[in-house]
């Protein structure tokens, strides 16, 4: 090849490739092995869970987790610096898919509606910056709050309006209205698997705490024992009817015996 040659063909452009967004990663772990903060922090968590899905029984059409990951970016799942909210609620997805964490572009692109963050001293700066910032800018969140469940009145939230988050304003009882949820959220003091504490519990739109399964159960559990006692008494009230009924047969029965003897028949009166 001549010098001209070589020349006219380092001028001559090159084809295109055509451009491709990068895939998303495929290495994803869902499980780091790091427990909760504590067991009132698991607890916490399993409680929130757990009301969600006796509030919502019968739905499918939300999903609710906690200490799961969440996969938003390509470079955030590279970096593994966000590992997740402690809790979550989506709505309008399909609550019968299979997850091992959330990736958001596995779903649609679709992000939580509700976090929920159970701080302590260790993660209570994160919750409330880096956290809160990805949550507002990023996720676009209606409703963000936080919790630790080892300071009652630590209690605070967020809801998105077009001008990014603004903070909530308790009620007289301290409670804090999900948008999202039609619920409020607030504390409620008591013993939950056998650990006394004030916990971070939803109340319906009425005020009325949402129960949990074991709770459900008490009072059914309760409701018929009351239905038992009351059947009973009901049954010792008849028996006693009968009782008296039968001691006031006997003694009509002996006056006119005794009337009889006199020569006094009652019956031919």
């Amino acid at each position: 090849m001549t010098q001209v040659e070589l020349t006219q063909e380092l001028q001559t452009p090159m084809e295109e490739e055509e451009w491709s967004p990068p895939m998303p990663p495929t290495d994803l772990i869902f499980d780091d092995g790091e427990p909760l903060e504590s067991n009132r922090h698991r607890i916490a968590m399993n409680v929130l869970i757990a009301a969600v899905h006796e509030a919502f029984a019968g739905r499918k059409d939300y999903f609710t987790g906690g200490n799961m990951f969440v996969y938003f970016s390509s470079e955030q799942a590279r970096n593994r610096d966000f590992k997740g909210p402690d809790f979550f609620v989506t709505l309008d997805v399909d609550g019968t898919k299979e997850r091992q964490g959330w990736v958001v572009w596995d779903e649609e692109g679709r992000y939580p509606n509700v976090i929920v963050e159970l701080m302590s001293p260790s993660t209570a700066r994160k919750d409330l910056g880096t956290k809160k910032d990805i949550y507002e800018r990023v996720f676009r969140l209606p409703n963000y709050f936080v919790y630790d469940p080892f300071a009652p009145d630590s209690l605070q939230g967020w809801r998105l309006t077009g001008q990014g988050y603004e903070e909530l304003t308790k009620d007289d009882r301290g409670w804090l209205w999900c948008d999202s949820l039609g619920f409020w959220l607030g504390t409620w003091e008591g013993t939950l698997q056998q650990e006394t504490a004030t916990w971070l519990r939803f109340f319906d739109a009425e005020g009325n705490l949402i129960l949990l399964p074991e709770e459900q159960a008490k009072i059914e559990r309760q409701r018929a024992e009351d239905e038992a006692q009351r059947a009973e008494e009901a049954r010792q009230r008849a028996e006693d009817e009968a009782q008296r009924a039968e001691e006031a047969r006997s003694e009509l029965e002996a006056l006119k015996a005794r009337l009889r003897e006199k020569g006094i028949d009652l019956e031919s009166l």
